[in-house]
């Protein structure tokens, strides 16, 4: 991947018989190399069916700050990855297709992004985890948008803050916290695209369901929405909340566990401006339960980090637990 100085140990292209039994192959082999599955919610329903543990970007950092396995299998993308090797350099990270990248990650190139920085040298930078290892050296703390709104709180006020990679979640923490961010222009590709007029027109024919939405999506949208919250947020809200229908702004993986936890309503996922009726990331759908069991098997591919970047890149992440933790 560009900008990322991080070697890949090849990976064996293999058929999979298909009356094997992924889910028991899978137990076995999480044994057998006392490996734990991470799977992020947008991951396909079968691969959060056999994960050890689904979460967001916040918890899944935290969750791979604390296992004790000696193989970590991230379900997600390559950023997610990174992360789990920077917090476990000593042990094996696998994931299961290394073409599931981010376009918001990719927005925003490493030496761009250090050009960018030096403008602005009193600046302390706060960077959404949604990047690559590389920007994330270059950075003060990381956030998720699950604590972002508590680690942009945490910056004294009369300090500068930078904010990046994402241009409409650093807006929207500049209307939730008052403060003037400089904001990295970067965007994601699922959430930049929903498409208000549809959205409108669900909620016509759907007159009591609420708009939730993920606060990467384009203040248009936010506008309209009945609450905006992280991906972990937005389970949530469904759970407690007594409404019966939601129409969800986020990528689609969500409505697995949506489901799951409320059984009894309605979710309906948000269409995006082109002709599909939901929106999913083409990077996390690269993952499925055959290349998730081929790369348990093989233990392979495998991140192989520069350690330099790796521990310059550690001490931003660090400094997120440390005040989410607060």
């Amino acid at each position: 991947m560009e900008d990322i100085n991080i070697a890949i140990k090849g990976f064996l292209d293999i058929e999979v018989p298909p009356d094997l039994d992924l889910f028991a192959e899978i137990d076995t082999l999480k044994k057998e190399r006392n490996a734990i599955v991470l799977a992020h919610y947008y991951q396909e329903p079968d691969i959060q069916d056999v994960a050890d543990y689904i979460g967001d970007s916040l918890g899944l950092a935290q969750e791979a700050a604390k296992t004790t396995a000696d193989c970590i299998v991230f379900a997600g993308v390559h950023f997610m990855a990174e992360t789990a090797k920077i917090l476990n350099p000593d042990k094996k990270v696998l994931l299961p297709d290394l073409r599931a990248g981010c376009s918001l990650a990719d927005s925003a190139p490493a030496a761009e992004f250090r050009a960018f920085r030096q403008k602005y040298p009193n600046h302390l930078v706060i960077s959404y985890i949604n990047c690559s290892a590389e920007v994330k050296a270059l950075s003060d703390i990381i956030c998720t948008s699950s604590n972002a709104q508590k680690i942009v709180e945490s910056v004294p006020r009369d300090q500068g803050i930078i904010f990046a990679p994402d241009r409409n979640l650093g807006a929207y923490l500049i209307k939730r916290t008052g403060r003037d961010m400089v904001l990295w222009n970067g965007t994601c590709m699922v959430h930049e695209i929903f498409s208000l007029e549809k959205i409108m027109k669900l909620k016509v024919r759907h007159p009591e369901a609420k708009l939730i939405a993920h606060p990467e999506c384009e203040e248009a949208v936010l506008r309209e929405a009945d609450y905006i919250g992280s991906t972990t947020g937005l389970l949530k809200f469904t759970q407690t909340d007594p409404g019966r229908e939601f129409i969800v702004a986020t990528e689609t993986g969500i409505l697995h566990q949506m489901q799951l936890a409320s059984p009894d309503k309605t979710f309906i996922p948000a269409p995006p401006t082109n002709n599909c009726a939901c929106n999913d990331c083409p990077h996390m759908k690269l993952n499925t339960l055959e290349k998730l069991y081929l790369c348990m098997k093989y233990e392979k591919p495998e991140l192989v980090m520069d350690p330099v970047i790796r521990e310059a890149a550690r001490r931003p992440i660090e400094r997120m637990l440390e005040i989410s933790a607060r």
